[in-house]
């Protein structure tokens, strides 16, 4: 059973990982450090934007309208640390 709770650590960590790069990403973007003509950084910001709509999908429609800010990304961030947490601390529950 510790495996399977390695491995729950492990995605989430990945998951972590792909946020804060989308999160980075997103203000490279926006202070013009990046740009979106270039076939590169177009290809990488769509495809985190593919992976983690369907995280920040459901936190969007839960969250009021806040103009321009989004806090998604920040709410799931928090709720992945907190599942991390939640299962390091009841890891020998499942021994």
């Amino acid at each position: 059973m510790t495996s399977l709770i390695q491995i729950l650590l492990l995605i989430l960590d990945v998951v972590w990982f792909i946020m804060i790069a989308h999160i980075i990403m997103s203000w490279l973007i926006n202070f013009n450090v990046l740009n979106l003509g270039q076939d590169i950084v177009r290809s990488i910001w769509y495809g985190l934007n593919n992976l983690l709509e369907p995280i920040y999908g459901p936190i969007r429609r839960f969250l009021p309208q806040m103009g321009g800010l989004d806090l998604a990304p920040l709410v799931a961030l928090i709720a992945v640390y907190a599942l991390r947490i939640v299962l390091i601390n009841n890891a020998g529950a499942f021994v």
